[in-house]
């Protein structure tokens, strides 16, 4: 698999193969990039050094198929928010202002 896109077609077969569809509504998605986004941060719960990478793999693997699969309930391009997105935080956070710094854009000087 060499694109996005093609991930995109993977996944949304996989869907359609066990007739998912029926559930996947943006708002039973984003539940579940919640839910999978915090089984990830329990993967650094207890040591944040020290972690099974394995197992985070497996959870970023999740929370990147349901924001694969938002998008497509959407019908969005997922290249191109995500460059939108790139393109206004651009603005927000100029590297002059923000480099080696963690402040939020609203505060920084």
């Amino acid at each position: 698999m060499d694109s996005l896109e093609e991930l995109k077609e993977k996944i949304n077969q996989f869907v359609k193969d066990r007739d998912w569809d029926q559930f996947h509504s943006p708002a039973n998605i984003a539940k579940s990039i919640s839910i999978e986004s915090g089984e990830l941060l329990e993967c650094f719960q207890w040591d944040e050094e020290h972690f099974d990478k394995e197992a985070v793999c497996e959870e970023l693997a999740d929370v990147l198929n349901y924001c694969v699969q938002m998008g497509i309930a959407l019908d969005v391009d997922l290249k191109d928010i995500v460059l939108k997105k790139m393109e206004k935080n651009a603005k927000k956070y100029p590297v002059e202002k923000c480099k080696g710094n963690a402040t939020k854009y609203d505060k920084l000087k």
